[in-house]
C-alpha cells in the first residue's frame, strides 16, 4: 500500500470524527442542512478495499507490506464508523437508504470479478499479451487488409477545422475577449439603429458556420435548395436548385443588368433579399465606391444564403463532397467563398482565411477559383509550416506541387521556420528532407525570373540587390511559357509582402549568390533546369488565364465617378469593333430625366449615386439636350 493513499485515507478520517462529533452535538441527531452528503463516499471504500485485494498479490518492499497492514486495520474502524453513521439517520434518509443499498449490491457484485479480466476486455492496445495470436498465426492478407484500412480512414489535409473557420475566434486570440466584445457592441448599437421602426426579434435566426448572421437579417426565404446526384470515387456530388419564386427575381436583375439599372437591382432585394446575384452585384459596387462594410455584409448574406440550402447529408468540411461548377447554379457559392476569404485577409484573420481556402479546394478538385495558388500565403502568415509540407505531400498523391512558382518558394521558407522551431530535429530532418537554403537554391534554379518582379515589387533597395539582378541569369522577366508568366505573376502580387521580412531577405540574397557562384563553374545545372520547366509548362497557351491578378492583389480596386457607368457592362458594349468602333444602338441625346415623385427614397438614394442618371436641372422641366451623359452641362 502506497503512503500517498494511507495519507488520503487519514484525512478522511479526520473528516469523518469531526463530522460524527458535530452531528452527536445537534438534536434528534439530524443535520441542520438537510442536503448535506457525508464526506466519505461509500463507494471510495470498496475501490479502496478492492485496490488493497489486488496490491497483497503484488511483490512489494518490506515498509509497504508494514503500512498495508496498518492500513486495513484503519479501514476496518472507518467501516464501523460508517455503518453508525447509517443506523443514526436512518429514520430521516429510508428513501436514500433503500437507493444506496442496491447501488452497494451492484458495486460488491462486480468487485468480485476478476481485476485482470475485466483489464482484458477493457484493453483496446493490440500488443495485448490475452487473446493475441502467435506471430505464426498472422496472415498477411490481415496486415494489408489493415494497411488499406488505415489509408482510407487517414485524415484529408483538406478537412476544415470548425473553430478556427469562426473569425471572431481569432479576432479574439489576436486583441483579446474585451477589446472583440467592445467592438461587437458598438456594431450591435449601429445596427440596432439602422432597424428603428421594424419588426426586431421576430423570427429565429438560424445558427450558420460560414458567417454569424446579423440579428437585423431577414428570414430566410427557402429561394434556394440542393439535391444530391451521386457518390463517385468516395464523393458525394450535389448541386444547387432554384425555386420558382427566385425565377421571377432572376428575369428583373437581368433586365435591369441590362440597362445599367442599379436602382432596379435594388429594389429586387427589398422584395427577394437573399436574391445572390442581386447581392453579389451590390457588393461589387459598394466595393468600387470604398464602402467595404456594405460589400462584406452583401457577400455574407449570399454565405448565409448558401449554407441555409444544404442538404441534410451534405457535409463540407470533412474533405468528401463535390459541387461541380460545371452546373451553373453551383458558380455563386465559389465566388462568394472567393471573396470572403478575400475580405477574411484583409481584416487580418489569415487562419479563417486558410480554412475557406481549404473549403474551396475541396468542393471542386478542378481549382476552378485559383486557391491552389493562395493556400500557400495564407499557411505561411497563419504560421501553419507543418500543415503546408504535409499538404505539398498529400494532395494528389505526389509532390509535383513544388513545380509551381507559389510553392517552390514558399516550401523553402517553411522549412527556413520550422528549422528555427525545432533545432533538435534538424539531424533527423536532413537526412529525409533538404533543408532551406538547399531549397531556396532550387527555387531561384527553377524559376529566376520571379527574383526581379520581388526586388521590384516589394521593394529592395540595396546595391546587392541590383548586382544581383544584372547577372544574365537573373536578368530576363519572361520565362517562354505563358501559362508560367501568369503564375508568376499572381505569385508576387499574392506574396510580395512576405518578403519584406529581413531574414528572408538574408536567406534570399545568400541563396541567389550561390547560385551566381555555382553557374560561374558550370552551367549544365541552368540547362537541367530549364528543361525541366520546359516540360512541366510546356502548353503554349496560358491555361491560367481565367484567372486574373487582380482578384488575388490585397489592394482594393475603386472606380471615380464618371467611370461607374461601366460598372456593369452593358450585352451592347461587347460589340464596339463590329460597328467600326461605334457603340451598337447608341443613345442620342442622352437619358430622359426621371421622375422622383411617389418613389421609393432608398431607390432613389441608390439610383442618385449613378453618374449617368439625370433628374434635369432647376430651371429643366424636361431633359435639356444640351446635357452630357453624366447629367452635367
Amino acid at each position: 500500500m502506497s503512503v500517498r493513499l494511507l495519507k488520503k485515507v487519514l484525512k478522511e478520517q479526520e473528516l469523518q470524527r469531526q463530522q460524527h462529533h458535530d452531528e452527536s452535538e445537534e438534536e434528534e441527531g439530524e443535520s441542520p442542512y438537510p442536503g448535506t452528503r457525508p464526506a466519505i463516499n461509500l463507494f471510495d471504500l470498496l475501490n479502496d478495499d478492492d485496490v488493497d485485494q489486488l496490491q497483497e498479490n503484488e511483490p512489494e518492499i518490506d515498509d509497504e507490506m508494514v503500512v498495508g497492514n496498518n492500513h486495513k486495520q484503519e479501514l476496518s474502524g472507518m467501516k464501523s464508523m460508517v455503518g453508525a453513521i447509517s443506523t443514526s439517520n436512518q429514520k430521516s434518509k429510508k428513501k436514500k437508504k433503500k437507493k444506496s443499498k442496491t447501488g452497494l449490491s451492484s458495486v460488491t457484485n462486480k468487485v468480485k470479478e476478476p481485476f485482470e479480466d475485466m483489464l482484458d476486455t477493457l484493453s483496446l492496445d493490440v500488443n495485448s499479451s490475452r487473446h493475441q495470436p502467435c506471430p505464426s498465426e498472422t496472415k498477411p492478407e490481415t496486415s494489408k487488409l489493415r494497411a488499406e484500412f488505415v489509408k482510407q480512414c487517414a485524415p484529408s489535409a483538406l478537412q476544415v477545422d470548425l473553430k478556427c473557420l469562426n473569425p471572431e475566434n481569432e479576432l479574439r486570440r489576436i486583441f483579446g475577449s474585451k477589446v472583440v466584445k467592445s467592438f461587437e457592441k458598438s456594431n450591435q448599437a449601429s445596427s440596432s439603429r439602422q432597424v428603428i421602426g421594424g419588426r426586431r426579434g421576430a423570427h429565429h435566426i438560424r445558427r450558420t458556420i460560414l458567417v454569424s448572421p446579423s440579428e437585423h437579417w431577414p428570414r430566410w426565404d427557402g429561394s434556394l435548395s440542393m439535391e444530391f446526384l451521386e457518390t463517385k470515387d468516395g464523393y458525394h456530388h450535389f448541386r444547387y436548385v432554384h425555386s420558382s419564386s427566385s425565377d421571377q427575381a432572376q428575369r428583373t436583375f437581368e433586365a435591369a443588368k441590362a440597362i445599367h439599372d442599379l436602382n432596379g437591382i435594388a429594389s429586387i432585394l427589398l422584395y427577394h433579399p437573399y436574391h445572390l446575384d442581386s447581392l453579389v452585384t451590390m457588393a461589387d459596387y459598394f466595393k468600387f465606391v470604398g464602402e467595404n462594410q456594405m460589400s462584406a455584409d452583401s457577400i455574407a448574406k449570399s454565405l448565409y444564403a448558401l449554407e441555409c440550402a444544404w442538404h441534410p447529408t451534405f457535409s463540407p468540411l470533412q474533405a468528401n463532397c463535390q459541387l461541380k461548377i460545371c452546373h451553373e447554379t453551383n458558380k455563386p457559392l465559389f465566388t462568394t467563398l472567393f471573396t470572403h476569404m478575400k475580405n477574411l485577409d484583409r481584416r487580418g484573420c489569415h487562419r479563417s482565411a486558410l480554412e475557406v481556402c481549404k473549403l474551396l479546394l475541396s468542393l471542386d478538385l478542378d481549382d476552378p477559383m485559383g486557391a491552389m495558388f493562395c493556400v500557400d500565403y495564407f499557411a505561411l502568415r497563419a504560421e501553419e509550416y507543418a500543415w503546408l509540407e504535409w499538404f505539398s505531400e498529400d494532395y494528389k498523391s505526389d509532390n509535383s506541387l513544388w513545380l509551381f512558382p507559389n510553392f517552390s518558394y514558399s516550401l523553402a521558407i517553411c522549412r527556413f521556420y520550422l528549422e528555427r522551431e525545432e533545432p533538435s530535429k534538424d539531424a533527423n530532418t536532413c537526412a529525409t528532407k533538404s533543408n532551406s537554403a538547399d531549397l531556396m537554391k532550387q527555387a531561384l534554379m527553377l524559376h529566376p525570373s520571379v527574383l526581379k518582379k520581388l526586388v521590384a515589387k516589394v521593394p529592395l533597395k540595396d546595391q546587392a540587390w541590383t548586382n544581383i539582378i544584372k547577372h544574365v541569369f537573373f536578368r530576363s522577366e519572361k520565362t517562354g511559357s505563358a501559362s508560367l508568366d501568369h503564375l508568376i505573376n499572381i505569385y508576387v502580387e499574392k506574396s510580395y509582402i512576405i518578403w519584406r521580412l529581413p531574414d528572408l531577405q538574408k536567406l534570399l540574397r545568400v541563396s541567389a549568390l550561390q547560385v551566381i557562384e555555382t553557374l560561374e563553374h558550370s552551367t549544365s545545372d541552368a540547362k537541367d533546369w530549364a528543361c525541366v520547366r520546359k516540360e512541366a509548362f510546356s502548353s503554349e497557351k496560358n491555361e491560367y488565364g481565367h484567372l486574373l491578378v487582380s482578384d488575388f492583389s490585397d489592394t482594393v480596386p475603386t472606380l471615380p465617378p464618371e467611370n461607374l457607368q461601366n460598372f456593369m457592362v452593358d450585352p451592347r458594349m461587347r460589340e464596339p469593333e463590329r460597328n467600326g468602333g461605334q457603340i451598337a444602338h447608341p443613345l442620342d441625346g442622352g437619358p430622359a430625366p426621371r421622375d422622383v415623385a411617389n418613389r421609393n427614397a432608398l431607390a432613389v438614394l441608390f439610383e442618385s449615386m449613378l453618374p449617368w442618371v439625370n433628374y434635369g436641372g432647376r430651371g429643366d422641366e424636361g431633359g435639356n439636350e444640351e446635357n452630357q451623359v453624366n447629367g452635367h452641362e
